[in-house]
């Protein structure tokens, strides 16, 4: 029972505490709060014609990179950082292959990437066509007399030349997991302390701070 003459103060008037009168200019508050976090979450993506890039990393040769409608490619730091953790995820981005053959170019090694692609795309092809295709990449990588033969033992050239006489789409992995663990255990980790890789890093960091 409440004591007479004592009156229950209001919390709109205690000192210290505010209350607004009108509930929803509160939930228009949070979700401004929360669409301001969401958006700092989001990483910086930087415009940036890579082609020329690569070409003033190394001015003597083509950087490689695939003909593009757009000047400016997007690149965000995170996505560049990403590259370093893996050789899967650096093949998995599409700039990323492009960045790793201009240096595997600089190292006049390029048949190792262009052979791995060619077989990701082999695997991809109809059947009727497994034929042709698969004579088209023995001749150009694997033959012996091959413009960019790759670095694989005996055993697995004569294994393929046998396999592509009646062609499947996995005639071609024996040799391709060879020329992908030599491109894991050797070039990449010269990939990832190259000019090449650490200053398209570096300007890429400098330009997020900005």
């Amino acid at each position: 029972m409440r004591a007479a003459g004592i009156s229950t103060p209001r919390l709109d008037k205690m000192p210290g505490m505010f209350f607004s009168a009108n509930p929803k200019e509160l939930k228009e508050t949070d979700h401004s709060l929360l669409d301001n976090k969401t958006h700092k979450k989001r990483p910086k993506t930087f415009g940036m014609d890579v082609k020329a890039y690569l070409r003033s990393m190394i001015p003597h040769l083509e950087s490689g990179i695939k003909p593009s409608k757009s000047k400016d490619i997007r690149l965000s730091v995170n996505e560049v950082m990403q590259w370093s953790q893996s050789l899967e995820k650096l093949l998995a981005n599409q700039i990323g292959q492009d960045v790793f053959r201009s240096f595997l170019k600089s190292e006049f090694s390029e048949e190792n990437i262009e052979f791995w692609l060619a077989c990701e795309d082999y695997k991809k092809t109809e059947s009727d066509l497994l034929h042709r295709k698969a004579e088209k990449i023995y001749k150009a990588f694997v033959h012996s007399d091959a413009a960019k033969q790759i670095n694989i033992d005996f055993h697995t050239r004569e294994s393929t030349a046998k396999k592509i006489k009646a062609p499947t789409p996995t005639c071609f992995d024996e040799a391709q997991k060879i020329i992908y663990t030599l491109m894991e255990k050797d070039s990449y980790p010269r990939f990832l302390k190259s000019n090449i890789y650490l200053n398209l890093l570096n300007e890429l960091q400098a330009n997020s701070l900005k």
